[in-house]
């Protein structure tokens, strides 16, 4: 059978990868919504209210998401704006409540997700 373009030429191994982290950032960012409104938010603002901690935790499972895009192949400059995302969301994220309110609007894990389907041709939604 020939490979198609986009999620079928992916090999089995990155469609898992991609599934896998696709979900995490969903659960990190926007799991959850605030009833009546619009806004989602995920465990990152949740556990970002341990002061501390909190961010740090979320930001280890966040480099999990940069990791694996490394293994997907990423390019050196993807991977470098990802951890930019990282490092701003953990920094402001770990101010108090203001950090909270930001991780519900900037969803650096999202974005992080975003930047690997762009870069590799493939909505990770729909694998």
């Amino acid at each position: 059978m020939m490979a198609e373009a986009g999620h079928n030429s992916m090999n089995e191994t990155n469609r898992t990868r991609a599934k896998r982290i696709y979900r995490l950032a969903r659960l990190l960012d926007s799991q959850f919504k605030l009833p009546g409104t619009s806004i989602r938010f995920g465990l990152d603002s949740i556990l970002g209210l341990i002061p501390g901690a909190g961010d740090t935790v979320t930001a280890l499972m966040a480099a999990y998401i940069i990791l694996e895009g490394w293994r997907m192949g990423a390019s050196k400059g993807t991977i470098a704006r990802m951890l930019v995302n990282l490092v701003l969301d953990w920094a402001i994220g770990s101010i108090p409540l203001i950090g909270d309110l930001f991780d519900i609007g900037y969803k650096a894990n999202i974005r992080n997700i975003h930047l690997l389907e762009d870069e590799l041709g493939v909505a990770f939604k729909d694998l």
